[in-house]
């Protein structure tokens, strides 16, 4: 009797242990907010959104804004460098680079250029380059925005791109298929493999990334083969936002910030 109470306590550890944990950030603060899009922050301490198509910058004392009702909607905002931030807006194939005081440094209108580029996707790359998704030859280039020079890097896409990110040196896409690629920026692409549907997505590292289904945020480890649900307060939000340990939840009361430790 003693040999059978022990065996199903070990079945029983093994099966909770075997188990995917959850993971319950701490809860830092809450922000009211009332716009359009929360964008993330800075390592300034300023928090970036949109609302009426107006670009703003906020901290706790001051608000910067940028507004350009000829070029219509924002599409994207890249903020990886809050010395050039860069705007897009894809109706008018054109990008908009800010300084930290939200001043316009350079407009560049893509159709005007020597080589035919229609933008579907951008982001900011090294050595004052831009990353540039070209749906003309479906191909991903980089374009020099100093010396207004462009060159394609890799070859072109099989599937349309679902959802994509970038740093400094690698982009990352997600196709309609939900297969994950990164490329370099010498060209070279690796095919990450395919992830679980999603709502939204935000790509952490090259074997790690958020996403969320049906109002639940799963963090997944693609070379773990591993779901960790994380735990929030929230039961519904518009959009959720990660970086340096920091999980920010968007829902029309506010911004409720939480402290994540990604294992």
């Amino acid at each position: 009797m003693k040999k059978v109470m022990l065996l199903l306590f070990i079945a029983s550890f093994s099966v909770i242990f075997g188990q995917d944990q959850k993971l319950t950030p701490f809860k830092i603060d809450f922000i009211r907010f009332d716009g359009d899009a929360f964008l993330g922050y800075d390592s300034f301490g300023f928090y970036y959104t949109i609302k009426n198509n107006v670009f703003s910058k906020i901290n706790t004392r001051d608000t910067l804004e940028y507004k350009n009702i000829s070029l219509g909607k924002i599409t994207k905002v890249d903020l990886q460098n809050p010395l050039k931030i860069v705007l897009f807006y894809e109706n008018f194939n054109t990008v908009i680079i800010l300084d930290n005081q939200l001043n316009e440094t350079q407009k560049i209108n893509f159709s005007e250029s020597i080589i035919p580029i229609v933008v579907s996707a951008i982001g900011i790359a090294s050595q004052n380059q831009l990353w540039i998704y070209n749906s003309m030859n479906q191909q991903l280039g980089l374009y020099d925005y100093l010396n207004n020079d462009y060159k394609t890097i890799s070859v072109p896409f099989t599937e349309s791109i679902r959802n994509y990110s970038s740093d400094f040196n690698v982009f990352h896409w997600v196709d309609n298929k939900n297969n994950w690629y990164v490329c370099d920026i010498f060209g070279k692409i690796k095919s990450k493999g395919i992830i679980p549907d999603f709502d939204s997505i935000v790509i952490i590292n090259e074997s790690q990334l958020i996403y969320s289904k049906d109002a639940v945020l799963i963090l997944y480890d693609l070379e773990k083969g591993k779901k960790t649900e994380i735990e929030i307060s929230e039961k519904t939000f518009k959009k959720f936002y990660y970086k340096d340990q920091i999980l920010s939840i968007f829902t029309s009361a506010g911004i409720t910030n939480y402290k994540i430790t990604i294992p």
